[in-house]
């Protein structure tokens, strides 16, 4: 803190203004010596005074000596434990033996070029079928005679096309997998190259349309999984090792829960089952890692998650990262009557509004729309290309500009429209059975009315504010900021939510305006009090026990029971309580007072106004190029054939990356950003913004679990070591970034390099040493240094400015170092940690 004396019992954020960043450096600095306890940031927060953290951390007698223990896997009677409490300085140090951590399967250079070869050989035979199938479609439903005829084509067309993107990939696993068994396999092997085909068939399986209906058992089941009836699943992440399922009677899966039942670690893939009981509920936003199980009428709490080894007791309430036990009660609709023909007349309604609807008109639409088009790719003379003439570049133009910005206005008609009058028909604080009317109306607001496109071109700006309220919100009571908003909103239903006054956002907000059962369905109001702040990725349920003057911390567990919280800070899953604000954060007070505010809102407005226009122009110009590419395959069409829509594709993809790197790169004068702290109403804050809405987060992922994932993050700016192995992380700020040797990145990862907290705005590096590895869902912040070989278990929440050892693990949210005698990750039996890897290719059942 800068002071010569600090008092026993002076608070380390009221009175000596001390933040996280400045106590997570004083916890890095005490686990250095071994003559004292491990401290972690909980227990700072817990016991914020040199007195109480020292009593919390003395052992009431001298630790005796333990040998080194053989533990079992954790499960519900034996919970991961915290750390244990350390010698008393002065004291005699005695440590038990270390847990060695497993060494990173490490593939060779020429077997990772090897398996980039592969993967991008199958990408391109997939385009040319992809392309025969569609040239070959439109040709036939071009020959259709009468509106009739067409329609009844485009039926058959879109049913057959349809019908096999959902064959192929159970055919692909079948064929190519066989039976999915508990094992590990290294990654860049050729057995890794045939279990990420079929996993990317199946991620990409057109299927995920049937989630929350019954139809999406029958597809897992299909697949291998073992599904009871009457399970409802919500969640849109397909799982992959599918006969590793198994799922009971009468269970509830919520949206966003990761179920994948594989993981990468340590340059692994690790496959292990993920087993749930009867009536069993698993809440939003939850992670549930390989070899976990939950009992008979077992929930798991919003927010949660179960690593590796965990099983939570038939009857028994789980919540946290990792969880726990507890009291509350996450059920919060009760079952209705819901029969089986109920469940068919859905099934079969939303099959045939599919076939019948919606693949018809997207056939009819397409067919109508590449007609004229079509004929600019006609030479305009014999032997002369089509493209030497300037009438087709113009007509391209032309073209695109109608496509994508009258999409862009229909679209947003639409959303202030046809939702309105579907709420008409469903009432707030209503139970409703699943799989009816009601139901299905339900649903049609959800996708409607949640649009990424939307959110991030008016996200980051005072626009973000009119287009919710345009939507439904209720925000009659926010007080404009210019930043009360991210580019990331999600909610059930934008007619029951309400943000109170002076309240801001930071990005990847879920309302959880819907609550389900297996049978049920019922729609309550979700109400945000006022002066809250709240971080990213925070599932917000309708129960929420917070009021006014709230911090919400990242990834957060926001409480549903218990008194309502208010003028205070939570943080972590289950949360705790923390200061609501630190003195760094009220440095900038001086420039919102009510004569300097008007005029930095103001300017903030213009700057966010040309930002939006830019990101306009930007995606116009995507799409202008690649109307170019498709005519210009469809002039090659006639000597090519299907070859020239395949070379398309490939060249449509690089334009997209070329595209946006050199948008990103430009964003920031083509120099790498730096460590910023200011004031949201500050220009440097504003170019920030202006790198974030025209940076485009998606296309990365296209290169998940591929060498050129890591190419990509190299043109964007950050620094990515050898071989590193990307099953869907993601970086928001790329330049600050650096990534070591080896490393393992797991799907739903987040690197974030930055922090927002009411008006304050900062950014720093994060450096992540070689050999580590990030478990499913782990969020890093910024200021974050991981040494070589440690690893972060799923789900968990490194805060900013933690510095973990080298052949450390962590776990937790937020993430405490664990004791060296915490068991290991569960590994699969004959596949020992730092034992020799299995052979590179091994046999069909992995």
């Amino acid at each position: 803190m800068g002071v010569e004396q600090v008092p026993g019992d002076s608070d380390f954020f009221d009175d000596l203004g001390a933040d996280s960043l400045v106590m997570a450096g004083f916890c890095a600095r005490i686990r250095k010596r071994s003559d004292l306890p491990p401290v972690s940031m909980k227990d700072v927060y817990r016991h914020p005074t040199i007195n109480a953290l020292a009593a919390a951390l003395t052992p009431a007698a001298p630790a005796a000596p333990r040998p080194a223990p053989s533990a079992p896997p954790v499960t519900a009677s034996t919970p991961t434990a915290p750390a244990a409490p350390g010698p008393v300085p002065g004291q005699a140090s005695v440590h038990p033996a270390p847990v060695p951590a497993p060494t990173p399967a490490r593939a060779g250079t020429g077997q990772y070029l090897l398996c980039g070869m592969l993967q991008f050989l199958a990408f391109l035979g997939y385009a040319y079928l992809a392309a025969l199938t569609t040239m070959r479609g439109f040709g036939w439903v071009s020959a259709g005679t009468g509106a009739l005829d067409v329609y009844l084509r485009s039926v058959l067309l879109g049913s057959a096309v349809f019908a096999g993107l959902c064959l192929v990939p159970i055919v692909a696993k079948w064929t190519l997998i066989g039976r999915f068994t508990p094992g590990e396999f290294p990654v860049w092997s050729l057995g890794y190259v045939r279990w990420w085909l079929v996993k990317t068939l199946i991620r990409s399986s057109p299927a995920r349309v049937f989630t929350g209906s019954p139809l999406y058992a029958v597809y897992l089941r299909a697949l291998g999984a073992k599904v009871g009836r009457n399970v409802a699943i919500f969640s849109t992440h397909i799982p992959v090792c599918t006969d590793l399922l198994t799922i009971g009677d009468g269970t509830v899966i919520r949206k966003e829960a990761l179920f994948s039942c594989y993981r990468a670690h340590a340059g692994l893939i690790q496959t292990g089952p993920v087993t749930l009981g009867s009536n069993v509920l698993v809440s939003e936003q939850t992670v549930l890692d390989i070899d976990t199980s939950m009992g008979d009428q077992a929930q798991l709490g919003h927010a949660s998650s179960l690593h590796a080894g965990q099983s939570v007791p038939a009857g028994e309430r789980w919540h946290g990262s990792p969880a726990e036990p507890t009291g509350t009660d996450f059920r919060m609709v009760g079952g209705v009557e819901c029969s089986t023909a109920r469940k068919v007349r859905y099934g079969v309604g939303k099959l045939l509004a599919l076939l019948l609807g919606y693949l018809p008109l997207a056939w009819g639409g397409a067919t109508a729309l590449l007609a004229p088009l079509w004929e600019l790719a006609a030479p305009p003379r014999a032997g002369t290309p089509a493209f030497t003439s300037g009438t087709f570049y113009l007509g391209a133009l032309a073209a695109s500009f109608a496509l994508f910005f009258g999409a862009a206005f229909a679209g947003l008609v639409i959303q202030g429209v046809v939702p309105r009058l579907l709420n008409l028909a469903v009432k707030p604080d209503t139970v409703y059975p699943l799989y009816g009317v009601h139901y299905g109306l339900q649903r049609a607001i959800g996708r409607l009315t949640n649009s990424k496109f939307f959110t991030a071109l008016f996200g980051d700006s005072s626009a973000i504010v009119h287009y919710l309220r345009y939507l439904g919100y209720d925000l009659s009571r926010v007080t404009q900021t210019g930043s009360n908003f991210g580019v990331e909103v999600k909610h059930d239903s934008p007619f029951l939510s309400t943000v109170g006054s002076k309240t801001m956002v930071a990005d990847g907000l879920s309302l959880i305006n819907a609550e389900f059962s297996n049978t049920s369905f019922r729609l309550s109001r979700v109400s945000i009090g006022a002066d809250n702040f709240l971080g990213n990725r925070i599932a917000y349920p309708s129960q929420a026990k917070t009021g006014d003057n709230c911090l919400l911390a990242t990834k957060v567990m926001v409480p549903v029971d218990g008194e309502v919280r208010e003028n205070v800070g939570l943080l972590g899953s289950p949360a705790f309580a923390i200061p609501r604000t630190v003195m760094r954060d009220t440095r900038f007070a001086d420039l919102e007072t009510a004569d300097e505010l008007p005029r930095r809102l103001a300017a903030k407005n213009r700057h966010n106004a040309v930002t939006a226009a830019l990101y306009l122009m930007a995606r116009w110009l995507h799409v202008f190029a690649m109307t170019l590419v498709a005519l210009g395959a469809a002039t090659l069409y006639p000597a090519l054939g299907a070859s020239a829509f395949a070379l398309a594709a490939v060249l449509v993809l690089l334009f997209t990356v070329a595209h946006f790197a050199l948008l990103e790169r430009a964003t920031t004068g083509f120099t790498t950003q730096k460590p910023l702290y200011c004031s949201i109403y500050e220009p440097s804050f504003w170019r920030h913004e202006r790198f974030w809405k025209m940076a485009s987060h998606g296309y990365p992922r296209v290169f998940d679990g591929t060498p050129f994932k890591n190419v990509v993050w190299r043109l964007l700016g950050a620094r990515i070591g050898k071989r590193v192995f990307d099953d869907g992380c993601s970086f928001p700020e790329r330049t600050l970034v650096t990534i070591g040797d080896d490393c393992t990145l797991n799907a739903g990862t987040v690197i974030q390099c930055h922090s927002q907290e009411d008006g304050a705005f900062k950014s720093d590096r994060t450096t992540i040493g070689d050999g580590c590895t990030l478990g499913v869902g782990a969020y890093v912040h910024y200021g974050v240094t991981l040494g070589d070989g440690a690893q972060l278990a799923c789900d968990s929440f490194l805060m900013k400015g933690e510095q973990v050892p080298r052949q450390a693990r962590w776990a937790g949210n937020p993430a405490r170092q664990l004791p060296d005698d915490t068991p290991p990750p569960a590994t699969p039996p004959g596949h020992l940690p730092g034992a020799a890897p299995p052979p590179p290719d091994p046999p069909a059942g992995i």
